[in-house]
């Protein structure tokens, strides 16, 4: 067989003397490219799916957290205070008695919700409202608050929540005088909130003179 022309000779391996230790030689072998291509194609494909199996798993999705709990209703505003709460409809009326004399608030031709009364002779002023409250009844002026101990009354078969006070009860100056409005309250009967009037204080003075 004839040797094969030397552009078309395939030398798998080329043959090298390298210098080692001074005058020792050594034949190095190197593998032509064109022979090893085949094999580095295949390893590549061997390694590669490999790679893959060793890739770490991708991170599972973090659930998302569960939703805070709405907080509770904000509690409702306390009541507002007397001062701003509008005046209870109504009109003072004052009248001479032969006892003394006597201030009126209410509607015209309803009962009175809330009466001032003098007994000149023993100088005592009676707080009267309409309808029955327990406890004591609680008096609120631009000065303070002050609670007076009361009774149960009936008028006309009416039943009435009665507070008796000196002549002299400096309270009766702070409701005359206090600053547009004075508010009256008593366990089960809604608060009064009644205008400063004149009569009212006209009465007061009349048990004093």
């Amino acid at each position: 067989m004839g040797s094969a022309p030397p552009h078309l000779s395939i030398r798998p391996f080329t043959v090298e003397q390298c210098a080692r230790l001074g005058h020792e030689r050594a034949m190095r072998l190197y593998p032509s490219l064109s022979i090893a291509a085949p094999f580095l194609i295949l390893l590549g494909s061997c390694v590669g799916p490999a790679q893959e199996r060793a890739r770490p798993a991708a991170p599972r999705p973090i659930a998302p957290s569960p939703a805070a709990p709405r907080s509770a209703p904000a509690p409702s505003p306390a009541s507002v205070e007397w001062q701003y709460r509008p005046a209870t409809p109504g009109n003072w009326t004052y009248r001479a008695d032969p006892a003394g004399s006597v201030a009126l608030f209410g509607q015209i031709g309803a009962d009175p919700q809330l009466t001032i009364r003098c007994d000149r002779a023993a100088r005592r002023i009676s707080l009267i409202r309409a309808g029955t409250g327990t406890g004591a009844m609680t008096l609120r002026t631009s000065y303070g608050a002050i609670s007076w101990p009361t009774t149960p009354a009936l008028a006309a078969a009416v039943p009435q929540t009665l507070a008796v006070r000196a002549a002299s009860d400096a309270t009766l100056d702070q409701i005359a005088y206090s600053r547009g409005k004075f508010a009256i309250e008593a366990t089960g009967l809604p608060p009064l909130i009644v205008p400063a009037w004149a009569e009212m204080a006209r009465v007061v003075e009349d048990c004093r003179g």
